[in-house]
Parts: structure tokens; sequence; C-alpha cells
């Protein structure tokens, strides 16, 4: 009988990092969440939403030499460049195919990071609890000396070591995942838990969603530095006192606005088009963020509006921060 792939265990936000009584903690790795199966010869690399990857993913075929049929894992695809996780290119490679996988994970390999085994010789290991699917894990590292693109995910119940990969942001740890230990493997249920560091910061308003008088979510912008105003990413929707208070300080741009002719994704990643309307790129606003970045130093995920800074104007705001 053929094993089916579950689907994914699923966590719930927390708002501190404190590691709870009697859980464990993984750092939350900026990638694909991934879940790969080996049954009867045939090898399965799955999405969390049940995408087939393997075809972009060619290394990770040829990897899977290294493990015995009928294991079973869930964990993180990565790419490493530079000294830090590049979400960027894993994206890119994601629509790779045929020779252009090839060619991709020669030049931005992949690795899978495991964090849990849900089939260990053929045998559905999920209702076993955390720490003893855990320690069968890291067994199976050790029995099979597994090496790129295999990499073992850390686990600690150490707070002190939590705190230390919470440092991490700039080379692309997003946070912590909490896991009990005596927890099975519950597919689609949100039994983990999620801590994200999320920073205050500023950034200048470049372009609008909706009207000037009900502002709806606002595009953000920094000067980088060579002095020309770069986009780094939109608010989620303002609520209504926000959008009330940010309305009267807008104004439309003149035919000179530094980004007219562009066009706006939805979402980082995205190609649907945003509908926006520039405006004088003159407001400041205090904003919050979390650590994801891309390349080019925009976050990656939805920014939350805190609130206008009449205080500061555009060049006191900090310079877009590239990596390459």
């Amino acid at each position: 009988m053929t094993w089916t792939l579950p689907e994914p265990m699923l966590s719930t936000p927390i708002p501190r990092p404190d590691l709870p009584p009697g859980m464990a903690g993984e750092p939350k790795w900026d990638g694909y969440r991934a879940l790969l199966s080996i049954d009867e010869g045939k090898v399965e690399l799955r999405s969390r939403r049940g995408t087939d990857l393997l075809a972009a993913f060619p290394e990770i075929l040829t990897g899977a030499a290294q493990l015995r049929d009928g294991t079973a894992l869930d964990g993180e695809l990565v790419v490493w460049e530079e000294g830090r996780l590049a979400f960027e290119r894993l994206q890119h490679r994601m629509q790779r195919r045929g020779a252009g996988a090839a060619r991709a994970a020669g030049e931005w390999p992949a690795h899978f990071a495991a964090f849990d085994l849900l089939r260990l010789n053929g045998n559905d290991i999920t209702d076993w609890s955390y720490q003893r699917r855990r320690a069968a894990l890291e067994s199976v590292f050790t029995a099979r000396r597994l090496t790129a693109p295999w990499t073992l995910c850390p686990s600690t119940t150490d707070q002190d070591v939590v705190n230390e990969w919470l440092t991490w942001g700039a080379v692309g740890i997003e946070g912590v995942i909490y896991k009990r230990l005596t927890e099975p493997y519950r597919p689609a249920a949100r039994g983990w838990l999620k801590y994200k560091p999320r920073e205050t910061t500023e950034a200048i308003v470049g372009a609008i969603t909706g009207t000037l008088a009900v502002p709806r979510t606002l595009l953000l912008a920094r000067y980088d530095v060579d002095g020309n105003l770069a986009y780094v990413g939109r608010t989620t929707t303002l609520t209504a006192a926000a959008s009330s208070t940010v309305a009267p300080l807008l104004s439309p741009a003149a035919d000179d606005h530094p980004w007219t002719g562009w066009t706006f994704s939805v979402g980082w990643g995205s190609r649907e088009t945003l509908d926006v309307m520039l405006v004088e790129a003159d407001l400041v606003g205090e904003v919050g963020v979390d650590v994801a970045r891309d390349n080019a130093g925009r976050w990656r995920h939805p920014v939350l509006w805190h609130r206008v800074r009449t205080d500061l104007v555009a060049g006191d705001i900090p310079r877009v921060s590239t990596r390459g």
C-alpha cells in the first residue's frame, strides 16, 4: 500500500520569545516549507500546499539516494548565499525546470533543513512524541552520515540558545518555533507556537492604494546610497483612524516623481499588479517590520503602520542597505 504524505503541522503566533515549559525550540528558517517522502523507490517533494517541487530541485532527488526507502521528512528548503539565507534565489529556482533547474542547482544549491521525521523504515511515526521523533531524526543523520543537501535543524530546551538564535536575523533566521516535547505530529493542526521578532523603524510614504481622501495601504520608500528613492515595502490595510490621520498630510505627486511609470506587485514575488496613486515623498511614518528582507533591502512581509512622524523629514531616514 502506497504511503501518502500528510498535511504539515502548523504554528500559531505568540507575542513573547520565552521558551514555554515542556517545549523545545527550533530556529525558523527563511525558506520554503517542504515535505519529502521516499516510498517504494519513488521520491516526492511537496510544498506546504501540496505543490510538487521535485522538478525544480534536482539536487534533492539526487540526495535522496542517501536515505533509506520508507523515510519521510518535514523541513525547510533554503538557499545560502554570501553569508545569508537568500529567499529570493529560492523563489527564482521555483520556476526552473529541466536544464534550467540543473544550472540553477549548480549556481544556487538548495539544502533541506530537516526538523521532523514522519516515517522511519516504512513505519508511520507521526503518533510518536516530538521528543521521540527528534531522537530518531538525529539517529538517521548519524547512522546514514547524511551530507548536503541534508542538514539537521537544531533543537534546544535552553532559553540562552533561543536568545542567541534571535540575534541571527541578518543571516535569515526569522524567529523561533516551539514544539511540545510530548506532542505527536498532528497534520494541519496549529499545535506549534511561533515567535517572530519585530522592530520599529521609519520609512517615507511614496504612494498609496485607495484614494487621497481615504488611503487604504501605503507604499513605503527609503533613499539608497546613490540618492534614489527605493521602494521598500507596503503596509497592511490601515485602520480607519490611521487612514483619517494620514489623509490630510498627503499631496498628489508632481510629474517628476521618481516612481513615475513604475508598477508594483500585490505581494512579494506576486505577478499581480496594484492600482496605486503616487504622492509627494515627504511624509515620514513609524512602522513595525520583521527581519525578512530581500537582497535589495526590501521588507518581504507586510509592514505595520504605527504613526506619523512629523518631527522627521525624508533625509533623516536610514538609507537602504543592499546586499548585492
